[in-house]
């Protein structure tokens, strides 16, 4: 007897993590079903799959119901506009998408009784008072500043969903992704992993904003979409950090991206933006342990990775 195809939804598939993760579903063999309405997400991501037979591009706001026919053995919900660029562009589109949109998805999941993955993130620590952040710290974040709206979405999110885990017994994930960077990032994204990349190659000044002692840990595309997978085939219900544990201030990584472009750009300085977080690391002992997952890409790999994307595009 031949086993059935699986079928997966993947809302924010033509984002930047998204397509990644239905680039990797369409190798394994699955069926993808990827929700986008566009408003960060590019249809060049998806471009080399819009015609594989097993691949589904729906234009749609998830903040809006949805149906799909037939069955669905998995939803991961990655919708969210991503970057500060977007979600103060987009401040209510953000909010609907991590309430709406998530109650929206998670129905979904409990129509089809798919399994369920929330993309939460780091942000939902704030601005932490604890370093480096584990899964057990409930975060300090500013509800009524600029960048709530993205963390306050996204610490909805995982209510709801846990909710959701608890009352409906729906089978969920959540994973707290952390800064991720590669190939598909939008040069103007906002981040500093892009704009440092896109301004060193321009011969463009280098905007650090702060002093740059503020620190990142970078985790590169492919290591993350890895320990995707082992969590969504994990029995994993509560948060999980996924990110890279090597931490590097803000000017350590102008300077890399300065030497790997051999870029003149001089690094100019700008105040610091509001609730920007100070610190940012993960700690990641539970995916060690739990799904025997950890980043392997060197920053330096990563980023050469990244600028030859850059370079082309």
């Amino acid at each position: 007897m031949v086993s059935k195809m699986k079928t997966v939804v993947v809302t924010g598939g033509a984002g930047f993590i998204g397509s990644h993760l239905c680039d990797r579903f369409i190798e394994n063999k699955l069926k993808v079903i990827c929700v986008d309405n566009l408003i960060s997400g590019d249809l060049r991501n998806i471009s080399q799959l819009l015609n594989k037979k097993n691949f589904k591009f729906v234009r749609h706001d998830i903040s809006k119901p949805i149906k799909i026919k037939g069955e669905v053995d998995y939803i991961l919900h990655f919708a969210s506009p991503a970057s500060p660029v977007d979600y103060l562009m987009y401040p209510i589109q953000t909010l609907k998408v991590g309430s709406l949109g998530t109650r929206n998805a998670l129905g979904l999941a409990k129509a089809k009784k798919a399994k369920f993955m929330l993309a939460s993130t780091s942000e939902v620590y704030g601005d932490p008072l604890v370093h480096p952040q584990p899964e057990s710290y409930w975060g300090h974040v500013n509800p009524i500043g600029p960048r709530g709206v993205y963390d306050e979405a996204k610490r909805f999110a995982e209510a709801i969903t846990m909710a959701y885990n608890r009352v409906h017994k729906i089978d969920t994930r959540i994973i707290r992704i952390f800064n991720t960077y590669g190939p598909r990032m939008r040069k103007r994204d906002g981040r500093a992993v892009p704009n440092f990349i896109d301004q060193a190659l321009k011969g463009k000044p280098i905007t650090v904003y702060g002093n740059g002692s503020q620190t990142r840990s970078f985790c590169y595309i492919d290591d993350l979409v890895e320990g995707i997978i082992k969590l969504m085939n994990s029995r994993m219900h509560t948060p999980v950090n996924l990110g890279n544990p090597n931490e590097f201030t803000i000017k350590e990584l102008a300077k890399i991206v300065l030497e790997l472009t051999g870029s003149k750009s001089k690094i100019v300085y700008r105040p610091l933006p509001q609730d920007d977080p100070k610190q940012r690391k993960p700690v990641i002992s539970l995916a060690k342990r739990l799904l025997n997952w950890q980043p392997k890409t060197p920053l330096k790999e990563g980023l050469e990775k990244t600028i030859s994307w850059f370079r082309i595009s």
